[in-house]
Parts: structure tokens; C-alpha cells; sequence
């Protein structure tokens, strides 16, 4: 099998590493923009060469798109443009609506798979590519009527393989999810690096600065390039999101403000709640492996 990764960063080239380490391909072709990115992968080894994106997909079993979702804007037509007829498409942007209304009438919707594996830290470029980051972790598969069965089942293996748990929901379930478990918790964390920065003490702030601070604060680190067009695509449901999340906060704050500290109480236990909730069960993210693997069967 031959697999194309376009974008050989952070989410493309830990794909890489992990597909190889499972032998689920034979053959690694990136497609990177960046010159020293590709210089980078390929000592590193995270695919076998690197070439132009016309040449780089032709007779590819599988192409993954892990690009800035502005860019995949223009390239995923492209791809979608080029490939041969056996060739499944998938993609690993963060917003969906946009990219899936893109190419709803192309004549080849039905090789695409819109996915979001989520994964990652804040890190980027190909030397922030890990073994093991998506294991135990959720992709996320939207829309998945569109696509057709042999396309999706390959896609379902791939994940599999890498030990993640798929959940299915439309775009648009998608881009409101991840609107305040990924998107809100990134903004909240660059207003936070940008409020402590605004302190004209702020050195002395930063030789304080604990482990909580700093594991809070990470997300400020990650990518712009990546970011700015995420908050873009999917600004409504940020928007919905940010707007509860300050009312929280305006909650918060008057309790301190007017001595209200029996509601303060309340309030952090009930956000306390949080904790039997991250460590329970969820019943909506369920593998369907006899399916997958019986649909990927099919395919050979």
C-alpha cells in the first residue's frame, strides 16, 4: 500500500511514524510546502521521499491531508482533482462545515472521509512528531453517508490500527463539539498568556510561575498559522462558546467581588463534577471493529 501525507508536521508525521511502526503501508510519500520541513521529515526519516502534490498522489492507495485548514482549502479540491478512482482521501482539519460544504458536488465526494483525530500538543514541525499520540484518543468521522463504504472502511482500519475510538456525527455536531472542547480551551489560554504579559511586573510573575500556571498556559504555545484559520472557519460556535465561558467567569468573579463565598463554594464544587466526568465511560463513542474489519476485507 502507498500513502501520501501532505503536511509532514506534528498531526502528519506522527501518521507517519505510527502507520509505519504497524506496517500498515509499504511505501511513505510526504507532500510538504516547506522546504526545510521536508528536508527534516526525510531525515528523520518519516517518509521514504518527497514530492511535488500532483506526482505525490498519483497511484496512492491513501492520501492524508494534514494541513492549516486555510490551506486545505485549496489543496483538497486538488487532490480530489487528481487522484486515480481507488484513491481514498481523508483529511485531519479541526473545523469541518466549511471544508465539507467545499466539496459537496465534486464527482468524487465519495472518496473523501472528513476526519479529526483528537490528538496533539502544542508543538509543531516534523521534530514534534511522536510515537503513540493518537492511541486511546477519539477520531472523530463526519458525514460519513457521503462517502463510499470501501473508502470509509479503510479509513476506520487506519484508526483502528492506531488504537483510537471513532465517533461519527455530521460537520456541523463537529465544529460545535470541538468549539469548546478544543477551540475554547485554546483561546482561553492565548487571552491568558496575553493577560499575565500585560502586567508590568510580569518578570517577577514568570519566576513564580508553578506547574499548574505553565500546564494551563500550553496551549498559548501552539501554532498561528494553525489557530487564526481555525477560530476563521468555525467562528460561530467559538463565538457560543466563548460568550458561556465569560459568563462563567463574570459568575466567578462577582462572587470574589461582592464576599459571596458560600456560592463561590458551589460553584467549584459543582466544576469538581468534571472530574467523574472525564474518568467515566462515555456510551456514545463505541469501536465497531467486526464492521470495520469486515467492510476493510472487502476492499482486497
Amino acid at each position: 500500500m502507498k500513502i501520501t501525507i501532505i503536511g509532514l508536521g506534528l498531526i502528519g508525521g506522527s501518521f507517519a511514524k505510527d502507520l509505519r511502526l504497524a506496517r500498515f503501508a509499504t511505501e511513505f510519500v510526504g507532500v510538504e510546502a516547506n522546504k526545510s520541513h521536508a528536508q527534516e521529515a526525510l531525515k528523520l526519516g518519516l517518509v521514504d521521499r518527497v514530492e511535488p502534490l500532483e506526482k505525490g498522489i498519483k497511484n496512492s492507495d491513501l492520501v492524508i491531508i494534514a494541513i492549516p485548514v486555510d490551506k486545505e482549502l485549496e489543496v483538497l479540491p486538488a487532490v480530489l482533482d487528481g487522484i486515480d478512482r481507488g484513491t481514498t482521501v481523508t483529511d485531519m482539519g479541526s473545523t469541518k462545515k466549511v471544508i465539507t460544504e467545499l466539496v459537496k458536488s465534486h464527482p468524487r465526494r465519495n472518496q473523501f472521509i472528513a476526519a479529526h483525530p483528537m490528538s496533539g500538543t502544542e508543538n509543531s514541525g516534523p521534530t514534534a512528531a511522536i510515537e503513540g499520540l493518537f492511541k486511546g484518543k477519539i477520531a472523530i468521522v463526519c458525514d460519513q453517508e457521503n462517502s463510499g463504504p470501501q473508502h470509509l472502511a479503510l479509513v476506520e482500519k487506519m484508526f483502528q490500527v492506531l488504537g483510537m475510538d471513532i465517533a461519527y456525527m455530521s460537520s456541523d455536531e463537529q465544529d460545535h463539539s470541538t468549539a469548546f472542547v478544543s477551540h475554547l480551551p485554546h483561546a482561553a489560554a492565548f487571552a491568558l498568556a496575553n493577560a499575565v504579559q500585560d502586567k508590568e511586573d510580569r518578570s517577577i510573575i514568570f519566576d513564580l510561575a508553578s506547574g499548574g500556571f505553565r500546564s494551563t498556559v500550553r496551549l498559548a504555545k501552539s501554532s498561528c498559522s494553525m489557530w487564526k484559520p481555525i477560530f476563521e472557519q468555525n467562528s460561530h460556535y467559538v463565538v457560543n462558546s466563548l460568550d458561556v465561558y465569560i459568563q462563567h467567569l463574570q459568575q466567578f468573579r462577582d462572587c470574589i467581588k461582592n464576599n459571596q463565598f458560600d456560592k463561590l463554594q458551589d460553584l467549584i464544587l459543582n466544576a469538581n463534577k468534571i472530574r467523574t466526568i472525564l474518568e467515566g465511560e462515555n456510551p456514545h463513542f463505541i469501536k465497531n471493529e467486526e464492521k470495520i474489519v469486515k467492510l476493510y476485507t472487502k476492499q482486497q
